[in-house]
């Protein structure tokens, strides 16, 4: 069973920085495709940024370009979302999710972490 944990949420100040992890229980980034998601209070979820297992990064959200980076260290069975640049309107709760193939769709979920951006 693939495990999702993630980390490196917090409480920042507008135009501050945090870098998000998620490990995986496996080699996991190395095989399937990765996306970073996020859910603000009522509000739907939305993807943020997605990279393939070949590190190509496929999606960034119109609001998160030029701000936002998406990695990954398949050594460390880790990816991370590197923000810049925070917004209040950043605030929300942050997934890390993968994407089998096979599945054809994003079929491991992190828990959730908390990113919350003061002014």
């Amino acid at each position: 069973q693939v495990q999702l944990v993630e980390s490196g949420g917090g409480l920042v100040e507008a135009g501050g920085s945090l870098k998000l992890s998620c490990e995986a229980s496996g080699n996991v980034f190395a095989f399937y495709d990765a996306a970073w998601f996020r859910q603000a209070p009522g509000k739907e979820r939305e993807r943020v940024a997605a990279i393939g297992w070949n590190r190509v990064i496929s999606y960034y959200l119109d609001s998160v370009k030029g701000r936002f980076t998406i990695s990954k260290d398949d050594a460390k069975n880790t990816l991370y979302l590197q923000m810049d640049s925070l917004k209040l309107d950043d605030t929300a709760i942050y997934y890390c999710a993968a994407y089998p193939q096979s599945a054809g769709q994003y079929l491991y979920w992190g828990q959730g972490i908390q990113v919350t951006v003061s002014s």
